[in-house]
């Protein structure tokens, strides 16, 4: 599989550089900058980050570009850039005025493979303190802007060398508005990727590497009626069939219905599929549990120990499947460490090593939007493959507060009539995720000739490619002002509606 490396050296744009590259129809694969792996054929080019630090700072990083220099087409970006020139001798300084936003190509000073198609005057985007003020003994200039007088630049080549490119600017970001086109020179033109990784191609080989990897032995799925684990269960029947055994957890927390129906479709798809109702155990758990993290940890307990008594009861089970996908590795890899607890329901809890089972992770290298793909091309039911992203611990977390079953039942129908008028309004597909909260706070209100003092309901709707940023969605008002009606006069409990309009950041999807 021809793939193009990126040493991340920290950059906050590092995944979009990676999801750029396989918008191109090229597998990317992210590694820390200090862990270059063998380069062996596959490896068809190689891109340095940028980073938060300077090159001139005492902590900032360093690589050994001998490893890579000469062997693989490399790109550098904006940190990359001048950690290239600074390690080959050149100069770099703090600039006089910093650089952040909009900027425009001021000069191209030769025809170069990088720049096909691109013309002065072309916008770019900047983000950084430091420039190259003086390029290093072999190195030559392509590009300037009006501000900085060195913006692209690249080793001068020897015969049979392998090119080395620099870019003070982010190509990967949109408001490059040629840096599609620039990465796409790289990597087609530069570094010969033919572009024929594909989602059909992708499924093929999993499927073929699954049935190889597993052999005649049986796999255990937990299923959660989501998208990434419904591709990841298809794909695992397709390539071993009866020999994937499915569980499905009914934890109480799911939308209102969704149990059975999910059930159903799981069924209809041929899955190997057992259905467990363990909502008391959950409920008892989360008994007076009101700290976000405690009811994460509180469910992914009874998950675990609900999914062991079912797993024990199986026979000959040497794998356990899990929908991991990308972001979630890249978190775990990170050059600062894993991230911070914000999924904490995803870990299993040492449930393999208790279980004696190995880790099976079909889409480990997929970002969500390529999960979806993938889906569409295994021919997953629409129901499935276009429902909106949903959290782990479900309603758990959407119930700000103690969790009880009374309030359960007023948020499930709460969202299902939010639900329900975004789908039948034509807004469901125009929204990446949407959701209900039931807020931990009673309000005055009127009804009839009565006063109330009831619960409120949040509204939340965003539009995103994968939920690391999200943007409020701009539903009509005439249809907000249907769904508060419809909540408040069918949801026996709740008085007031209130609609979410923060973004992400500074704010996340969630409200816990």
């Amino acid at each position: 599989m021809e793939t193009i490396l990126i040493l991340d050296f920290g950059s906050q744009y590092t995944q979009l550089i990676a999801r750029r590259i396989r918008e191109l129809n090229v597998y990317s694969q992210i590694v820390p900058y200090n862990k270059i792996p063998v380069l062996d054929d596959s490896i068809k080019g190689i891109i340095l980050s940028g980073s938060p630090f300077s090159v001139r700072d005492a902590n900032a990083l360093h690589t050994d570009l001998s490893k890579i220099v000469g062997q693989k087409p490399i790109l550098g970006i904006c940190y990359g850039a001048q950690y290239v020139a600074q390690y080959y001798g050149g100069v770099v300084e703090q600039s006089d005025k910093r650089e952040y936003g909009k900027a425009k190509i001021a000069n191209i000073f030769r025809r170069d493979p990088l720049f096909k198609g691109i013309k002065k005057g072309s916008q770019v985007w900047m983000s950084h303190g430091d420039s190259v003020k003086t390029l290093p003994n072999g190195f030559e200039l392509l590009a300037d802007t009006d501000s900085i007088p060195v913006a692209a630049y690249k080793k001068t080549a020897k015969r049979g060398e392998t090119p080395l490119y620099c870019l003070q600017f982010h190509p990967e970001v949109t408001h490059s508005l040629d840096g599609a086109t620039i990465l796409g020179n790289f990597v087609k033109n530069i570094a010969g990727c033919k572009g024929d990784w594909t989602p059909g191609a992708f499924a093929e080989q999993s499927i073929n590497g699954l049935r190889q990897q597993i052999g005649t032995d049986n796999v255990l799925l937990g299923l959660s009626g989501g998208v990434d684990s419904s591709v990841a269960a298809l794909l695992l029947h397709r390539a071993v069939g009866k020999q994937l055994h499915c569980v499905f957890i009914d934890n109480g927390l799911l939308r209102k219905g969704e149990f059975e129906e999910v059930l159903t479709s799981y069924k209809g798809l041929g899955l190997n599929v057992i259905g467990i109702n363990a909502k008391d155990n959950f409920y008892e758990a989360l008994s007076g549990v009101t700290d976000p993290e405690k009811k994460r940890k509180a469910i992914g307990r009874v998950f675990i120990e609900v999914f062991e008594a079912e797993a024990k009861k199986l026979q000959g089970i040497k794998w356990l499947g899990q929908g991991t996908i990308y972001p979630d590795v890249i978190e775990s890899i990170s050059v600062h460490g894993p991230s911070v607890t914000i999924k904490s329901h995803h870990n299993v809890g040492g449930l393999p090593e208790k279980l004696n089972l190995k880790i099976i992770e079909p889409l480990r290298m997929l970002f969500k939007d390529e999960v979806r793909r993938v889906g569409k091309a295994l021919d997953l039911p629409t129901n499935i493959l276009n429902r909106h992203p949903f959290p782990g611990p479900g309603l758990g977390i959407r119930i700000l507060g103690d969790i009880t079953p009374e309030k359960v039942a007023i948020l499930q129908n709460a969202d299902a009539i939010f639900m329900s008028k975004l789908k039948s309004h034509g807004l469901y597909d125009q929204v990446w995720q949407a959701g209900t909260m039931l807020l931990p706070v009673q309000s005055v209100g009127v009804m009839g000739d009565e006063r109330t003092y009831e619960r409120t309901i949040a509204l939340r709707a965003v539009t995103s490619t994968d939920g690391m940023t999200a943007e409020w969605s701009r539903l009509p008002y005439e249809f907000l002002a249907e769904v508060s009606t419809d909540i408040i006069n069918q949801v026996r409990g709740v008085n007031r509606v209130v609609y979410d309009i923060s973004t992400k950041p500074p704010a996340t999807i969630e409200w816990e």
